[in-house]
């Protein structure tokens, strides 16, 4: 593991100047709470948000313990420099964020319900009269509801693409490290730790080492809702630079992003997080259940990526998962982690455009 203390600490990033500035100033052009569960242990509120009022509709689905500001590099470009293109939905799934946080078992089959409860109150899904218009994206945890909700609404999906995600979390090493990995993840940890294994989890370690060069709201002029750095609860105005700013590394922006997160008590809660943790565990789609996801979906409208240097969910998942869906396009990539959302944001966004261009046309809509 490469010596992330040199890089900064977690003390070191919470002074740095552009800390404040680290989550974007994204305003939705629609935002509500919306009642779901019905008969399921509910009902609880689903926080969601649109941006961008464009007539091509994609719905991001956010993985394990994140909230949906960590869809900001997709939500800037898609919902605000392309606004007049996209609608971009983003929410916080059941126990995260502004969502409520009920303590209850939670699957991904129940996730998938709740998103499907979201997009009927929009008008984007109906599901006595199916129009193939929904763009459906999800990233770890979030493409295994993603995979539940495909086989919820197959007829109403123009694309479904599914980031760095399995059809059920299996054994991919031997039986000691299996076993040790275990042990080490019920271990306590200091924040600092915890921080570093996260990182090393998500993101090649030569990848953190690099400088800091994520996109900047402040570089893209006149566009709709994007504002200037707001402050946190409890912060003065006067705290808050003028301007966004970079970080001394990849690294130091992830701490940045992950520290908002996790001083944020009421949005990130230790007991909600094992509830997902354990959604995600228990998730399980058979080959038959794939092919036939495939086959109502289309596979010329799935994309399915997974890279090698993954150490959340380990390579042989992607694999696999591709194989049993035979998508159209399915990608293995060398050296890349669990999130190309945020290590590849430019690259993955011209895709997912791309992809969402493919759906549209097999609709008639391009």
């Amino acid at each position: 593991m490469p010596p992330f203390t040199e890089l900064t600490t977690v003390e070191e990033t919470l002074n740095h100047p552009s800390y404040p500035t680290a989550i974007f100033n994204l305003t939705p052009t629609r935002q509500g709470l919306q009642p779901v569960a019905e008969g399921r242990g509910g009902p609880f509120n689903i926080s969601w948000e649109i941006h961008g009022n464009g007539p091509t509709k994609m719905i991001l689905i956010m993985g394990l313990g994140s909230l949906k500001s960590a869809w900001q590099r997709q939500t800037l470009y898609f919902g605000h420099e392309l606004g007049d293109k996209y609608s971009v939905l983003v929410m916080d799934n059941r126990g995260m964020g502004d969502s409520d946080k009920p303590i209850m078992r939670y699957s991904t089959s129940e996730m998938a319900r709740d998103v499907l409860e979201v997009l009927e109150h929009l008008g984007w899904v109906n599901l006595s009269d199916p129009v193939r218009q929904v763009h459906v994206t999800g990233i770890s945890l979030g493409g295994m509801i993603s995979q539940e909700l495909a086989l919820l609404i197959p007829d109403s999906i123009s694309s479904l693409n599914l980031i760095c995600t399995a059809a059920a979390i299996e054994n991919t090493t031997t039986f000691t490290e299996h076993y040790l990995n275990r042990i080490h993840m019920l271990l306590p940890k200091s924040l600092e730790a915890s921080i570093r294994t996260a990182a090393g989890q998500l993101f090649p370690h030569s990848w953190l080492a690099g400088p800091d060069d994520t996109v900047l709201p402040d570089l893209i002029k006149n566009i709709p809702g994007v504002g200037p750095p707001r402050p946190k609860q409890g912060a003065t105005v006067q705290a808050v630079p003028r301007e966004y700013g970079r970080f001394n590394s990849r690294f130091q922006r992830f701490v940045a992003e992950e520290m908002h997160k996790r001083r944020d008590k009421e949005r990130f809660q230790r007991a909600p997080f094992f509830l997902q943790l354990i959604a995600a565990g228990w998730h399980h789609k058979s080959p038959k259940q794939l092919k036939e996801m495939g086959d109502r979906v289309g596979r010329e409208r799935i994309w399915v990526i997974h890279g090698t240097e993954d150490g959340m969910i380990t390579p042989p998942h992607g694999q696999k998962l591709i194989a049993h869906v035979e998508p159209a396009r399915g990608d293995f990539i060398e050296g890349m982690g669990h999130a190309p959302i945020v290590e590849r944001w430019e690259w993955f966004n011209e895709v997912l455009e791309e992809r969402m261009a493919i759906g549209e046309k097999l609709d008639g809509r391009a």
